[in-house]
């Protein structure tokens, strides 16, 4: 095992050394990197000229990347053009809150799945087996954005209106409240589900498919003839041969929905890393846009090398000798 982690850490290091020239290309081709201090009329020419010297920007591009990349590689993330915070500080402060709602999103889409999936599949072509099914093809089809909207449209302006319980749809929790357990879970519920009916939906749809496919294998047959319950096949047999093909697709998502976390953090007032890349976009702040970008590109790569290493957990029969 400690063999095979080792490989896959040295693979990974020429594809971040890719990804992070193509991160640093990208974000050169947005713009003028100091347009967060170009707004300001009363500068001069010498006054831009001097700001670029300080941040190596009259530099060739390739110096420039070279620079960039050892200051990452060293803690050194540089500071916001905009705010003149340390970007490490930035992201550090705001990490635990996208956490927070990336675990919760990831429990209830698990729970949910999970739950649905297997009732789904041993209730095949029941009324409910129909009712979630079509459910499942709506929540893939829908935009997450337009569900955060209509979520806040319901239950907070529409009950407020009706008289009803609402639910907050800004911030992480209110001020004169302070930032209690009760506060956070109140203002996570509608960001969370947001964020889970897409991918709870897929997994909904894959789990149902799974188990139905496995119950027709001929093991199944012979477990069910030498006497064992159902829920017994289910459970001990069956779902073992799910989840370790789930393990691949959760290892894949990980990733994507991370960076999903963008447009719902914005949506929703969340002060996490995905609000931070979002208000870093429209400032043009270029260090916090290239720190985030390959923060993501590194969790992709370690969620990937952890779902490989998860299938050994799941299925001791995977051996990485």
């Amino acid at each position: 095992m400690r063999t095979y982690i080792l490989k896959r850490v040295i693979q990974a290091i020429p594809l971040l050394f890719l990804i992070s020239f193509i991160v640093f290309l990208s974000i050169q081709a947005t713009g003028d990197p100091l347009a967060a201090y170009t707004v300001d009329a009363s500068l001069t020419s010498d006054d831009i000229a001097r700001l670029k010297a300080k941040y190596g920007l009259d530099q060739p591009v390739p110096i420039q990347y070279l620079n960039w990349l050892k200051n990452m590689a060293t803690g050194n993330w540089g500071t916001s053009y905009f705010t003149r915070e340390d970007v490490v500080d930035m992201i550090l402060e705001r990490l635990p809150n996208t956490l927070i709602l990336f675990a919760v999103s990831y429990a209830l889409i698990l729970g949910v799945a999970l739950l649905l999936g297997i009732l789904t599949a041993i209730r095949q072509y029941s009324l409910f087996d129909y009712s979630v099914t079509a459910l499942s093809f709506l929540g893939i089809a829908t935009p997450s954005f337009w569900l955060g909207l209509m979520l806040i449209y319901l239950f907070a302006v529409r009950f407020k209106a009706w008289g009803l319980p609402s639910l907050p749809v800004g911030g992480m929790y209110d001020l004169s409240e302070g930032k209690t357990l009760a506060e956070v879970s109140r203002h996570v519920i509608l960001p969370a589900i947001t964020l889970s009916v897409v991918v709870c939906a897929r997994y909904v749809r894959y789990i149902r498919s799974s188990i139905l496919e496995q119950l027709q294998l001929d093991y199944v047959r012979t477990a069910t003839a030498k006497g064992l319950r159902s829920r017994a096949v289910l459970f001990r047999h069956v779902m073992k041969n799910v989840l370790l093909p789930l393990v691949t697709l959760v290892g894949l998502d990980l990733p994507n929905f991370l960076s999903g976390t963008i447009v719902i953090e914005s949506i929703f007032a969340w002060p996490g890393v995905g609000r931070l890349f979002w208000s870093a976009a429209e400032r043009t702040d270029i260090p916090v846009l290239m720190a985030v970008m390959l923060f993501v590109a590194v969790m992709t790569v370690l969620f990937n090398l952890i779902a490989d290493i998860f299938y050994a957990v799941v299925d001791p029969r995977i051996s990485y000798s």
